[in-house]
């Protein structure tokens, strides 16, 4: 065989192999599940499931917490690229040509996720540096040298901690009119109506739980004051208002309550699968944490290496910080009721269908017994309703991937047993939930909370709007950030 037929056969042989080989910005990256940006956001989701655990839900609190630690990750990583800028870092300079390698980008973005996740998620630390020793890096290296990877990571996880100390969070109790607790409502908000009596039909109730001995209370409202956060990509936690919701005694509202009770009286197998699936169960994630899986779906369906996905998550947990202070601007501003309460006021004394609780099922029932889709112990959440919170962060995370990958299509699908989490012994058959694309999947997601009554649909419309406003100035962000003002050409 001629050198020249050798050289013809070899071109093809390696045209052959590569045919449907992932498209990745170096053939030798680990990319999807592989990437080490990617089991950086596992470890973060196995901490916002401990926190959720430990503490009970917050998803305000978690979303902060992922956001910052993808930012300080971006800022790390953003050094070793040719035109990204940090957001938080302040003087270190872009790496050389000869240091942007991948080796350097995992040192740094490791030190960066290790030290964020240590000052959020403390309570996990042992898991934090136990994955560090895993990888082979030195979790006791407090080098704040900018010449280094170690350094340049260190340095990005604390200029996004310290930036963030006082930014509204109450993280360490410091705010005046705190206590010193962390979290501390320094706002003192207190709701007009009480556990027992509703005097203003059209403001927030707080409603009682079973505390699972018997006994039973009532959880004040999540932090009321997080209106106050400061956002990273909006103007102000205001910037997309929405306009008011529909008041009782309006054609719309009694429309939207009917539509709440017909909508659960009716739910099919896969209804109630896709209400608890979206509710998020035991070792809930929060809305930021589901739409990180959905973004890793992505990851893996894509093989994305390393940049791909520092730059994908970034954006996606940076949409989802706003949207909860949007949202929560919007709840604390209308102080608006949820259909726990308005089907008890509308619907007093006349006998409906509903749920009647675990072992009771589904039947007739008095409409101030009426109640959400939910177990005892977390009936419903405990704050104002307009705007829905998971139609918001739903809508703003759909509308930043559609943006990032450039696609609306989706193409996930999960298996559920209908009822496993509120009804465990009436439990159904399989069922299989599709998300076609992510419009979709945020429009299941909105429409999940009208199903189980948390919401009415007034709520769901408006929050889906406001988180895609929301992702739209956040995609302005992202690619002043990532160093690119053409929109067609974002990645």
């Amino acid at each position: 065989m001629t050198n020249k037929l050798l050289v013809l056969c070899s071109a093809l042989f390696i045209m052959l192999s590569c045919k449907n080989y992932p498209k990745t910005e170096s053939s030798l990256e680990p990319v999807g599940a592989e990437n080490l940006a990617y089991k950086w956001g596992e470890i973060a989701l196995t901490a916002t499931a401990n926190d959720t655990e430990r503490f009970k839900p917050r998803p305000t609190v978690t979303s902060r917490y992922l956001g910052l630690i993808f930012i300080s990750i971006f800022d790390a990583w953003s050094v070793y690229d040719d035109t990204a800028v940090p957001v938080y870092l302040k003087d270190v300079k872009r790496q050389a040509e000869s240091e942007r390698t991948l080796k350097q980008k995992e040192i740094a973005i490791s030190y960066a996720a290790f030290r964020t996740l240590s000052e959020y998620y403390y309570s996990d630390q042992d898991l934090f540096r136990s994955f560090m020793v895993e990888l082979g890096l030195d979790p006791d290296n407090t080098s704040l040298d900018p010449k280094t990877p170690e350094g340049i990571g260190n340095l990005a996880a604390k200029a996004v901690i310290e930036a963030r100390k006082f930014d509204g969070s109450n993280q360490h109790g410091e705010e005046p009119g705190s206590d010193g607790t962390p979290y501390y409502d320094y706002s003192n908000y207190q709701p007009i109506n009480s556990p027992d009596v509703n005097v203003d039909i059209d403001r927030w109730q707080p409603k009682y739980f079973s505390d699972g001995k018997g006994g039973k209370f009532a959880p004040s409202c999540l932090t009321p004051f997080w209106n106050k956060v400061q956002p990273i990509a909006l103007q102000s936690a205001d910037q997309f208002r929405p306009g008011p919701p529909p008041l009782v005694g309006s054609e719309q509202m009694e429309k939207e309550v009917k539509e709440v009770i017909s909508l659960q009286t009716n739910l099919s197998p896969e209804e109630k699968a896709l209400v608890e699936f979206m509710r998020d169960g035991p070792q809930s994630v929060q809305q930021a944490g589901h739409w990180l899986k959905f973004a890793q779906d992505v990851s893996r369906r894509d093989a994305n290496t390393l940049d791909m996905d520092v730059k994908m998550y970034f954006l996606t947990q940076i949409t989802a910080m706003d949207a909860f202070i949007a949202s929560w601007d919007a709840k604390m501003y209308y102080d608006s009721a949820r259909p726990y309460a308005l089907v008890h006021a509308y619907y007093p004394d006349m006998v409906i269908n509903g749920w009647k609780g675990r072992e009771q099922g589904w039947g007739e029932l008095k409409g101030s017994e009426w109640q959400p889709y939910s177990p005892e112990e977390f009936l419903c959440p405990p704050f104002p309703s307009y705007v829905s919170g998971h139609s918001t962060i739903s809508g703003g995370c759909a509308e930043a991937l559609r943006l990032f990958t450039g696609d609306d299509f989706f193409g996930e699908e999960v298996q559920l047993v209908p009822g496993a989490l509120t009804e465990p012994e009436n439990v159904g058959d399989t069922v299989t939930i599709k998300f076609p694309s992510f419009t979709e999947t945020a429009n299941l997601a909105g429409i999940s909370r009208v199903m189980g009554g948390y919401h009415i649909q007034a709520d769901n419309v408006a929050g889906l709007q406001l988180g895609r406003d929301v992702a739209h100035q956040a995609w302005k962000f992202y690619l002043n950030h990532i160093g690119k003002t053409d929109p067609k050409n974002p990645l």
